[in-house]
């Protein structure tokens, strides 16, 4: 493991989908997916595979490598184009499987992914929690969990998708401090995952602080973010709709890149944007198709904070 990656690693796994649709089955708690358009189901899946097709070129022309499989949709995953929710990657050699809440999502986990890692990459152990989908107990990775993988921290938005008991067995396992609090949307609801509020830089941090309810809570996360050494870039309500916070940072061949969509970029403000440029290059991908489905570009991305076979 080169270390200057373990924050911002410099491979992804990324699935092509074939059969892209929006999932109903994630639809009741995904204030983010559309589920209904006007366009005929073939029209939406040629043009979420054209947008997958032209974010896989871009991160390869700046020196991401990008690990693609293919899902035909065979088993009925019209989600399958996010893996980061199944499997997370972490230093050490660890791979974790995750149970996933939506019974379709399950169908995602794939056997070949796990032995592409093992021969690419030195996984010394494969750490199984989907099991617990038979006790009703979800966590959905990347999705429900955002990592500090500097101050090995896990900051969790506390929803169906991310269950106490599964948070605290993982964290323990994997060595990382739980940093869960509540975070609501102007209905009420729970924010459904973690990483469409914040995200986690090498020197900076994407997070709309005021979706936390609980003020101390609030101020104690800040806290944690300013004490890592990263700046705070508070986002809004309104730029968490636009998918501003559902960014990653990878790290290319020249520069560390920030992968946000066109969308989520176009919502940020010019302050916001030099921040981040002192620090990385924004690379903006534009996928409105994909994100009818109530995801954008960080979901699509499955990083590997592996260490590569020589």
């Amino acid at each position: 493991m080169n270390y200057q990656h373990v924050q911002s690693p410099a491979s992804v796994v990324m699935i092509r989908p074939h059969q892209f649709r929006s999932n109903p089955q994630t639809a009741a708690d995904n204030a983010f997916q559309l589920a209904k358009t006007e366009l005929p189901p073939e029209t939406i899946a040629q043009q979420a595979r054209d947008e997958f097709d032209r974010v896989v070129e871009e991160l390869t022309a700046h020196g991401v490598k990008v690990h693609v499989f293919d899902d035909f949709g065979e088993k009925n995953t019209p989600d399958s184009v996010f893996p980061n929710n199944w499997f997370s990657t972490h230093h050490g050699g660890r791979v974790a499987l995750y149970p996933m809440y939506s019974p379709n999502r399950r169908n995602e986990r794939r056997a070949d992914i796990i032995e592409m890692l093992k021969k690419e990459y030195r996984v010394q152990e494969v750490i199984d929690y989907s099991g617990l989908e038979y006790d009703d107990l979800f966590l959905e990775g990347t999705g429900a969990m955002v990592f500090d993988h500097v101050e090995r921290l896990a900051y969790v938005s506390r929803s169906n998708r991310a269950d106490p008991i599964i948070l605290e067995r993982f964290c323990t396992t994997f060595g990382y401090e739980p940093m869960a609090f509540d975070a609501m949307d102007e209905c009420g609801k729970a924010i459904y995952h973690t990483n469409v509020m914040m995200s986690v830089a090498a020197e900076y941090a994407l997070i709309c602080l005021d979706l936390i309810a609980n003020t101390a809570r609030r101020n104690e996360i800040q806290a944690r973010l300013t004490h890592s050494g990263r700046q705070v870039i508070n986002l809004s309500r309104s730029q968490i709709l636009e998918f501003s916070g559902n960014a990653l940072e990878l790290t290319g061949a020249k520069d560390r890149l920030l992968i946000i969509s066109q969308r989520g970029l176009n919502a940020l403000e010019a302050e916001q944007i030099k921040v981040i440029e002192s620090s990385a290059q924004i690379l903006p991908v534009s996928i409105p198709t994909i994100e009818l489905a109530g995801g954008s570009v960080r979901c699509m991305l499955a990083g590997i904070h592996l260490t590569a076979r020589a």
